[in-house]
């Protein structure tokens, strides 16, 4: 009997928000929605890094403060590139967990997967082992490697002041910018090329990492 596949990372976030929208007030779901059309208004989903473009290379430090680069990296195959938001993000951590449970067959495929944050390193450290996670955790301190991408946002006052209220964001990003990168999700192949790209002006949705998986077979 075929193995009963395991729950969608779409369906997790779904019910994530389904949680959100029966919890939060009424003050912090409009400035969210708020928050999110401002990312779709500031037309950066189309701006970004797009298929076909040239995936910029970086050296980043990882979590135990060595350097890791994409193009060491693509010497051994594809690379599957994501960001997350920070440690602080149900979303974000969700993503991370199906993404672990998808590593095995994103190796299997001959790609390798890097996630970027802009947190602290000290940060991405406890994010990494909070989910037991086997794949490189970089922090990309002040958004520079996001930048790059094109994928830089600056949140909205009052949902930037709601972040550093609850659980300071200022702190864990290590400045005052107030800046987060889309959770941008790439696959770049072996000459640097962009053959896949998931963008979306809504942080809540995610790439499903078995959707990512299909298109390495396929490409």
């Amino acid at each position: 009997m075929k193995k009963e596949k395991s729950t969608s990372l779409k369906s997790k976030l779904e019910d994530k928000k389904t949680n959100f929208t029966l919890k939060a007030d009424d003050t912090k779901k409009r400035a969210y929605r708020e928050g999110i059309e401002s990312v779709e208004k500031s037309g950066i989903v189309k701006s970004a890094k797009q298929i076909g473009d040239k995936a910029p290379d970086f050296t980043l430090n990882n979590a135990l403060g060595e350097p890791v680069s994409l193009s060491e990296y693509l010497k051994e195959g594809k690379v599957v590139l994501t960001w997350y938001r920070g440690g602080w993000c149900p979303y974000c951590n969700l993503t991370l967990n199906a993404l672990q449970e998808e590593l095995s067959n994103f190796k299997a495929q001959g790609a390798n997967l890097i996630a970027l944050t802009p947190e602290l390193p000290d940060e991405s450290i406890s994010t990494s082992e909070k989910n037991d996670l086997a794949f490189e955790v970089l922090s990309d301190v002040g958004n520079k490697i996001a930048k790059e991408y094109g994928i830089v946002f600056e949140l909205t006052d009052e949902v930037a002041g709601m972040y550093n209220q609850s659980f300071e964001l200022n702190a864990h990003n290590g400045d005052a910018s107030n800046q987060l990168p889309l959770a941008a999700t790439y696959i770049i192949d072996q000459n640097g090329e962009i053959i896949y790209a998931f963008l979306d002006a809504d942080y809540r949705n995610r790439a499903e990492p078995s959707e990512l998986t299909s298109f390495l077979k396929n490409h």
